[in-house]
């Protein structure tokens, strides 16, 4: 069997996990900090040794795969996705919602997730439908069951904005357009979480804010009481939030009401992103969205930044300088499933360095998605989630696109 068509049947046959496999990569980045000489062992779904060579008693019988010039660190994690989105250079968010049929887009979700995998994200929290009601929930159980090639998947279902404060909208004000997200406000808020979560979400996703008021820039869209009555009843169930936040208000508020993470957070200055620190707050600034937008604007790399790149690089740099937990986030969907690795490429040329981005799509990212326990680190007892890259990442955060190796819960996607 050739290696193309060898690679062809891991894709079609998910539950194909050899019972034992030795990697032998140049260097080891457990999530944390690199080791030179470390291989990994695999049993079955699990990391079971970790550690030199010389120091580890390796199953005789195992599968061995040199990784010569290449790292081994965790699986990827990509704490902002839509995956049934696709770039809006092929199609606008408006049409994407209004004219794709259902079934078009869970067949395109499934490429994308695909194309996610292999590209070295094993996990991704997905943000939104975006219109397409409860698709997420039936595309995870997919996953999960071997049906199709994809990352880890948490899902937030419909999302949750403000009654009329999103979109699709209509210039007439008699006709009534389908929505991206589920409307609610009041008390009505306490049934609609419940519903969403009975519906399968594992993270409730809420609009802190959006452009809705005749400026047309993010304005708050709760009340701070509305925001905690979400939260303390996604809380009761053991549902953690998610807040979409641009505006200033938007971030304090959605911090202040209990959200475990903000996403974007354009607007943010230092003591805005000061509240978010102080109250443990991690921050997904979905950096690549914010170039693929600019882009889509008309605007070339290499010339002058548009007034949005600034301020987006501005706000990061605050974010920073806050000390608040930065969350590789990247809005993907917005621009190509696949090209996650962008975002971790910004992040570094934002202000972050290459050690940084890798830990904030693994261990870091781990954390902040309740995850820690099962992935995120390279270690004995957790998820055999992992991916060999050429180069080393914590260097040269460009090596992330080489990659030769993706393994999810043991099973292998992707290798040399």
């Amino acid at each position: 069997m050739t290696r193309v068509a060898f690679a062809a049947l891991l894709l079609a046959s998910p539950a194909f996990a050899a019972d034992a496999v030795v990697l032998k990569p140049d260097r080891v980045f457990d999530g944390t900090e690199t080791h030179k000489g470390w291989v990994v062992v695999v049993t079955g779904e699990k990391i079971t040794a970790a550690g030199p060579a010389d120091s580890l008693q390796l199953p005789p019988t195992a599968k061995t795969i040199p990784l010569p010039g290449c790292t081994l660190l965790p699986g990827l994690i990509d704490a902002h996705s839509h995956l049934l989105l696709h770039p809006y250079s092929e199609a606008t968010w408006d049409d994407q919602v209004l004219k794709e049929p259902a079934a078009e887009r869970i067949c395109r979700a499934t490429a994308h997730a695909k194309a996610g995998l292999l590209s070295g994200f094993t996990t991704l929290r997905d943000l939104g439908t975006e219109g397409a009601g409860y698709a997420d929930v039936g595309i995870k159980s997919a996953i999960d069951k071997g049906v199709v090639p994809g990352p880890r998947l948490l899902v937030v279902t419909r999302a949750i904005v403000a009654t009329g404060s999103y979109a699709p909208r209509s210039h007439a004000p008699e006709w009534r357009l389908p929505q991206g997200a589920e409307e609610a406000s009041g008390d009505e808020l306490r049934k609609v979480v419940r519903d969403q979560i009975r519906k399968g979400a594992d993270w409730i996703k809420v609009y802190a804010d959006t452009p809705h008021g005749p400026t047309g820039k993010p304005q708050p869209a709760f009340s701070l009481d509305e925001l905690e009555l979400i939260v303390a009843t996604a809380k009761d169930a053991g549902v953690p939030v998610v807040a979409h936040a641009q505006s200033k208000e938007g971030m304090k508020r959605a911090a202040l009401a209990g959200a475990e993470t903000v996403e974007h957070g354009d607007g943010g200055d230092v003591e805005t992103f000061r509240v978010l620190a102080d109250k443990g707050v991690g921050y997904c600034p979905t950096l690549a969205a914010a170039e693929a937008y600019a882009k889509y604007a008309g605007w070339k790399p290499g010339t002058a930044e548009p007034a949005d790149l600034k301020s987006k690089r501005a706000s990061f740099k605050a974010a920073l300088e806050a000390g608040v937990t930065v969350v590789n986030g990247s809005d993907v969907g917005v621009f190509a499933h696949g090209d996650g690795a962008r975002e971790l490429e910004l992040l570094v040329e934002y202000g972050m360095t290459p050690a940084q981005a890798v830990k904030a799509a693994t261990s870091v990212a781990a954390k902040a998605l309740h995850l820690d326990a099962k992935v995120g680190r390279v270690k004995p007892g957790l998820l055999a989630d992992l991916i060999a890259v050429e180069g080393d990442p914590t260097a040269t955060v460009a090596a992330l696109r080489k990659v030769r190796l993706v393994m999810k819960t043991g099973t292998l996607y992707k290798e040399p």
